[in-house]
């Protein structure tokens, strides 16, 4: 079965640096919904149209088409008190407290020092180019829900997002 538009399409996937390391690695088979729902990097998308399983592909992708140009206005100060008593770098929160409630966006400790945190809203990968590789290992034509909500609904399938 090719690769095509309402397709629930499974992938492992692996991506590394333009040096030659590896950054992530899927530990399960990855699922997207095929066809412009803005679930994998448009790139990768186009790549995949027409694929079968077994399949297998490598796309090299600068920072503003995989995850983003790094954005110092992403990059938050906030009181220590405003925080857990529990608080570590690499801890990761929904906005920044003290601020605007509507902001969902997921910002990493990246420093504690001085009564203050400073948290990163970029993505861990942003500003960096990307070898994304991947091996197709299933196809099948998606459910008229899974359509109409824009991403598989498989129990077991772990969605690839698009985070910028």
């Amino acid at each position: 079965m090719n690769i095509a538009k309402d397709y629930v399409v499974s992938l492992e996937v692996e991506i590394w640096d333009l040096f030659g390391n590896q950054l992530e690695a899927s530990a399960e088979p990855l699922s997207y919904l095929h066809g412009g729902y803005d679930e994998i990097f448009p790139a990768v998308e186009a790549a995949l149209e027409g694929k079968v399983p077994g399949d297998a592909l490598e796309v090299e992708l600068e920072p503003e088409d995989a995850f983003g140009d790094y954005d110092d206005e992403l990059v938050r100060l906030a009181p220590r008190e405003a925080f857990p008593d529990t608080l570590e770098v690499g801890m990761q929160f929904e906005g920044v407290p003290g601020e605007d409630d509507d902001d969902d966006s997921i910002y990493t400790v990246t420093e504690i020092a001085d009564g203050q945190v400073v948290l990163d809203g970029n993505h861990p990968l942003s500003g960096i180019a990307i070898r994304f590789r991947c091996k197709v290992v299933g196809v099948r034509p998606a459910t008229e829900e899974e359509i109409e909500r824009g991403q598989p609904d498989d129990p077991d399938d772990v969605p690839v997002r698009v985070l910028h």
